[in-house]
């Protein structure tokens, strides 16, 4: 066991996300994307929806600080606005400190073609529409003095 890892990321998740180098993208897929035909490293979480695995995922995961989008939404039709779930996310990313992250849209077929780029894909149980999301991993700073002589 280890502390303050949250329940709903597995062991086979946590591997990805440690793996992951900066730049790299992960795709948190809704229950309606065709994951498994757009990735050969499909991480499984059903049951679990993406409000919550995002919030889960954010505590563990440097978003990229040397892009200007590190957050990409698939967009909706122009006459459909903005998703419910959005609300939720900017909420969870302001709650994880990432309040700041420029987020960009992009249409159907583009966000289908960098999931098939991506790192990984974490395939979810959420149900609603236009749910999905890649985050860009970016860096954590280390607070090592890589100029001292002291030991």
């Amino acid at each position: 066991m280890l502390k303050n890892i949250p329940q709903n990321l597995s062991p086979e998740l946590l591997k990805v996300l440690m793996e992951m180098g900066h730049g790299d993208e992960l795709v948190l897929a809704d229950g309606n994307f065709p994951s498994a035909s757009h990735t050969d490293r499909l991480i499984r979480l059903d049951g679990q929806m993406m409000p919550a695995v995002l919030e889960s995922i954010l505590k563990l995961f440097p978003l990229d600080t040397f892009v200007e989008c590190p957050v990409t939404y698939m967009a909706t039709p122009a006459d459909e606005g903005n998703p419910v779930i959005w609300a939720a996310y900017a909420d969870i990313l302001t709650a994880t400190g990432n309040e700041q992250m420029a987020i960009e849209q992009v249409d159907r077929f583009e966000f289908y073609r960098r999931s098939k780029q991506a790192y990984a894909i974490v395939a979810t149980s959420e149900t609603a529409f236009y749910a999905n999301i890649i985050l860009k991993k970016g860096v954590i700073s280390s607070s090592f003095n890589r100029c001292s002589n002291t030991y």
